[in-house]
C-alpha cells in the first residue's frame, strides 16, 4: 500500500466525518456543543466511549508493549472494571443531581471558587499532556509511513492532523463526537479482527491453535503475586488500575462530558456498565494481538523498526500491517483503524478542553449572550494550537513506551483531583479554599520526590501505577490540615 493510497484513504475517511459534522452541527449552539442537548442514546455513547478509551495508544502501544512483558497490563484492566462501577454508582449520581456542564463545578459547589479552578486546571494539564501523548504516537506512524515519503517535516504532519480534528468538531462539538466516535470504534475493532484472522491464515493455524501453543507462553503471563516490592505485583496494578479508571474517566471532563449527554442518570449508568464489561474483553484481544505480532515477526524474520538506533516496539504493528506481505486488506483496515483510534480520543479531548476552559475559567454562561458562541469558537482554535505545540515538543523529548508515559503522567496530575473529590464525597468538612492550590502542588512534588528515591531507600519497593493513590492520599491529608468545621 503506497503513501498515495494511504493519503487517499485518509481523505475519504475525513470526508465521511465532515459529512456527519454537517448534519450534527447544524444547530451550532453552545448547548449543543457542550451538552448535545441532553439527547444522546446511551448505547451510542457506550460504544463510542470504547474507541475514545482505547485510542491510538491501545491500538499500537499496547500490542507493542507485549514484548516487554506487558500482558500484566490485564491486571490494570481488571482494576478498571471496578473503577467504572464506582463511577456509575457514586460519581454519576452527583453530576446528574447538580446538573453540571463541567464536572469541576462540583468542587466549586462543595468548597469554593478556588477549589473549582484548581480542579479544572489539573484536568487541563492532564488532558493536554495525555491527548498529546496519544496523538503524538499516531502522528509518528503517519509521518513514518506516509508523509515522510514527500519529505514533510514532522511538525507539518502534526498540524495537518490537528486541523482535521478542528474542522469536523468546530460546530457540533460533543454532539458530533458522540456519532463520530461510534464509527471510529467500529473501524478500530474491524481492523483488530481482520489482522488476527489474516495472520492466523499466514501461519496455518486454526482458531484455538495459537492460544494453546508453546509460542504464546513467552508472553502470556498475566498475574504476578511473587514480589510485592515489584511494579507489576497484582495488588499494586489492580488498585492502580481501579483508581486510574476513577480519575481518568470519572474525574475527567473529556470522558464524563459524553456521559452527561445521556437523557437520564439511569441511561448514563447503563452506558457505563456496558462499556466497562466490553472494554475488558477488547483490551485482552489487543494484548493477544501483541503476542501474535511478536510470534509472527520471529517466524518471518521481521525486525522491530528502529528510529535513531533505538528499537521502537510501538511500530511493530504498522510494520507488519504495511510491509510484511499480509495483503491489502490488513493494510487498508490498519490505516482506517489507526486513524479511527487516534481521532476518537483526540476529537473528544479537544472538545472537552474547550468546554472546560469556557465554563471553568471564562464563565461563558455569564457573558453577554451574543458573544458566547464567538468566545467558544475562539477557544476551540486556541486549544488546537496548544495541542500542536505540545505534540511537537514530545517529538524531541519522549523516549519511553507511550502507554507507560500516559499512566505515569496521570499519577501526578490526577492525584490532586482524586484527593479533592474523595474529601468532598467522604467528609462533611469545609476547607480554607484559598489554600487548596498549595496543597495540590505540594502533593505532586512530594509524590515526585517519593517515586524518584532509590529503591534501596524504600526497602527495595518500586512504585508503579499505585502512585496515583499515594498522590491522592497526600492531597486528602493536606485538606484535613486546612479543614474547617
Amino acid at each position: 500500500m503506497t503513501a498515495t493510497h494511504i493519503l487517499s484513504l485518509i481523505a475519504a475517511y475525513f470526508g465521511v466525518l465532515i459529512l456527519i459534522s454537517y448534519f450534527t452541527g447544524k444547530e451550532d449552539s453552545n448547548e449543543s456543543f457542550f451538552r448535545a442537548n441532553k439527547s444522546s442514546p446511551w448505547f451510542l455513547v457506550a460504544f463510542g466511549m470504547i474507541g475514545a478509551s482505547l485510542s491510538g495508544v491501545t491500538f499500537i502501544s499496547v500490542p507493542g508493549a507485549v514484548g516487554t512483558g506487558m500482558f500484566s497490563y490485564m491486571q490494570v484492566v481488571f482494576g478498571y472494571l471496578f473503577g467504572y462501577f464506582v463511577i456509575a454508582y457514586i460519581l454519576l449520581p452527583i453530576y446528574y443531581k447538580l446538573n453540571v456542564t463541567s464536572i469541576y463545578e462540583y468542587l466549586g459547589d462543595r468548597f469554593g471558587i478556588v477549589s473549582h479552578k484548581t480542579g479544572a486546571l489539573f484536568f487541563f494539564i492532564s488532558r493536554v499532556l495525555g491527548s498529546s501523548f496519544r496523538l503524538f504516537l499516531v502522528a509518528s506512524v503517519l509521518h513514518e509511513y506516509v508523509f515522510k515519503v514527500w519529505n514533510f517535516p514532522f511538525p507539518l504532519t502534526v498540524i495537518i492532523s490537528v486541523l482535521l480534528i478542528l474542522l469536523y468538531t468546530f460546530r457540533g462539538g460533543v454532539k458530533t463526537v458522540v456519532w463520530t466516535d461510534t464509527i471510529q470504534t467500529l473501524l478500530m475493532l474491524i481492523a483488530l479482527v481482520v489482522t488476527i484472522v489474516l495472520i492466523y491464515q499466514q501461519m496455518g493455524w486454526g482458531l484455538g491453535d495459537f492460544i494453546g501453543s508453546e509460542a504464546i507462553k513467552k508472553y502470556d503471563k498475566i498475574f504476578f503475586f511473587d514480589d510485592i516490592l515489584s511494579k507489576n505485583h497484582f495488588i499494586k496494578q489492580f488498585l492502580g488500575g481501579m483508581f486510574i479508571a476513577i480519575c481518568m474517566t470519572g474525574l475527567d471532563q473529556d470522558m464524563m462530558q459524553k456521559n452527561l449527554t445521556c437523557k437520564s442518570l439511569k441511561d448514563a449508568q447503563k452506558n457505563m456498565v456496558f462499556f466497562s464489561i466490553v472494554l475488558v474483553f477488547v483490551n485482552f484481544i489487543f494484548l493477544l494481538l501483541g503476542a501474535l505480532l511478536f510470534v509472527f515477526a520471529e517466524a518471518k524474520g521481521i525486525n522491530i523498526p528502529m528510529i535513531d538506533g533505538v528499537a521502537k516496539t510501538d511500530l511493530l504493528y504498522p510494520e507488519i500491517a504495511l510491509h510484511s506481505g499480509l495483503g491489502l486488506p490488513v493494510a487498508f483496515f490498519f490505516i482506517l483503524g489507526l486513524i479511527a483510534a487516534a481521532y476518537s480520543s483526540a476529537d473528544s479531548a479537544l472538545t472537552a478542553l474547550t468546554t472546560s476552559f469556557c465554563i471553568d475559567f471564562l464563565n461563558i454562561e455569564e457573558r453577554v449572550l451574543n458573544t458566547q458562541k464567538r468566545t467558544r469558537k475562539t477557544v476551540h482554535v486556541v486549544m488546537s494550537v496548544l495541542m500542536i505545540l505540545v505534540i511537537i515538543c514530545f517529538y524531541y523529548i519522549l523516549d519511553q513506551n507511550v502507554i507507560s508515559g500516559i499512566l505515569t503522567v496521570a499519577g501526578y496530575t490526577y492525584g490532586p483531583l482524586l484527593g479533592l473529590f474523595a474529601f468532598g464525597i467522604l467528609t462533611k468538612y469545609h476547607i480554607n479554599d484559598k489554600l487548596v492550590p498549595y496543597v495540590a502542588i505540594i502533593s505532586v512534588f512530594a509524590s515526585y520526590i517519593l517515586t524518584n528515591l532509590p529503591s534501596e531507600y524504600l526497602g527495595g519497593y518500586q512504585f508503579g501505577y499505585e502512585l496515583l493513590i499515594v498522590n491522592g492520599l497526600l492531597t486528602f491529608l493536606g485538606l484535613i490540615l486546612i479543614r474547617r468545621k
